[in-house]
């Protein structure tokens, strides 16, 4: 069943160059024009089913919040139509709906009214609302007394507990502390297990590769891409590496001697198991990536505190002045779990020529991580790692299973540690006094 379905859609917004060409426009009674239309949206059409978690993602302006007010009935669309199916709940603008002069306890009565329950439902529910928030005996407070934090905390308490069959979720998150985003979105999770309808606008592709089904990026206001979470993310920052590329402006380094040839690895990996997707200028590309164990065989699992090499072959098409090679690591979920890169390990790659190859070992030592399955992502570009132009990346070229170790793993990863009872710990004194 659909929960919400747009169909050709779009949102204006008169911009007038002064106060006064609003004036006049008034006093002509709307006959003259003195304004010029944005649209914040154009032409979209989709649908989103129930119980599905729908991610949207763009740059700041790309049109998310204005879709989300959509959705809620904040605002009316210029052209189209919009279908929602089901009471909506929205944590849009942060402290949207709630009166400053208003205690928390009353605002947390004013929405429910809003929403349509009784004084008695609400009651039923305030407790669990009061636990949720956290904010103590600031619930009696007026709320303009209240921190950034402490109203978004209120806010989504309230969202999450007056039965939403359509949550809507506008960046919200990013207000609050740590602790209290974990709390959100296990929160998020479990709605997700109910089959609430969730619509969810971040800038973390972490969050949105975690929690999403899908994934919608509106791109001024336009669709640029829907489908898989997955495959929309990895499009989107591909596109906003490219973008980051425009304002490099290397300086060129001095040419090579023609003389001296093309630059040739002893040894090239030629073998990529896997391209889920790959982007980049061309200008240089990744012929292989493999798995070693420390004596150059191929792994098929990885094994906590182990030595492994992940050895990545590059070759040149055009002139790279500052090459960077390098390859993020990836958990089970999607998650980018670690990386790192010549630049980032302070190894400056000499410039290459058309043709060279270069082979980069990169070699580390597993800690103990939980059994799941991690993919390599090779990459290779051009510039610093603050200003570069991505040449090519392949996302997820190579997966393996991460083995069992002798202990259990609590969270993602087991952290080096070294256990005393009832010791004493060595003051600054003491420790000055040693090394004298």
């Amino acid at each position: 069943m659909v929960a919400i379905e747009f169909r050709g859609v779009s949102k204006s917004y008169p911009i007038y160059n002064s106060p006064l060409d609003r004036l006049k426009e008034l006093l002509t009674l709307n006959r003259k024009r003195f304004h010029r239309d944005f649209w914040a949206l154009r032409d979209l059409n989709f649908e989103v089913r129930r119980g599905e978690t729908f991610c949207i993602i763009g740059e700041n302006g790309s049109g998310k919040s204005t879709l989300l007010q959509l959705v809620a009935g904040i605002l009316r669309p210029t052209e189209g139509e919009i279908k929602v199916n089901g009471r909506v709940s929205a944590l849009l603008e942060l402290g949207s709906g709630f009166n400053p002069e208003f205690t928390g306890r009353d605002n947390v009565f004013l929405n429910g009214a809003i929403l349509g329950f009784t004084t008695r439902q609400i009651e039923q529910k305030y407790r669990e609302i009061e636990e949720f928030a956290e904010i103590g005996e600031f619930i009696h407070q007026p709320v303009k007394t209240y921190s950034s934090g402490m109203i978004v905390r209120l806010a989504f308490a309230v969202a999450i507990h007056v039965d939403p069959e359509i949550l809507l979720v506008d960046e919200a998150l990013a207000v609050g502390d740590i602790y209290f985003r974990q709390r959100c979105m296990r929160k998020v999770h479990e709605l997700r297990s109910r089959g609430i309808t969730i619509l969810f606008v971040s800038h973390s592709m972490g969050d949105v590769k975690a929690i999403g089904d899908r994934a919608l990026w509106l791109d001024g206001g336009r669709i640029r891409e829907l489908g898989p979470a997955d495959a929309v993310v990895a499009k989107y920052l591909a596109a906003m590496v490219e973008k980051d590329s425009a304002y490099l402006q290397l300086k060129k380094r001095p040419a090579r001697d023609p003389a001296a040839g093309r630059i040739l690895a002893p040894e090239i990996v030629d073998r990529i198991p896997n391209i889920d997707h790959r982007y980049g200028d061309g200008r240089a590309e990744v012929l292989g990536i493999a798995v070693l164990d420390e004596y150059g065989r191929p792994l098929q699992l990885l094994e906590p505190n182990s030595h492994i090499v992940v050895r990545i072959s590059v070759r040149a098409r055009e002139e790279i002045a500052m090459p960077i090679v390098g390859f993020m690591l990836r958990n089970h979920l999607g998650m980018d779990f670690s990386g790192t890169n010549t630049a980032r390990e302070g190894v400056e790659l000499p410039p290459m020529m058309p043709g060279d190859i270069y082979t980069v070992d990169f070699h580390l030592e597993l800690p103990e991580l939980y059994p799941a399955s991690f993919s390599f992502s090779p990459a290779i570009a051009d510039g610093t790692l603050l200003h570069y132009r991505m040449c090519d990346w392949i996302d997820n070229a190579i997966a393996l299973q991460m083995g069992h170790g002798e202990g259990q793993i609590y969270g993602y990863i087991h952290l080096p540690c070294r256990v005393e009872v009832n010791a004493r710990l060595r003051t600054a004194s003491q420790a000055e006094s040693r090394i004298g």
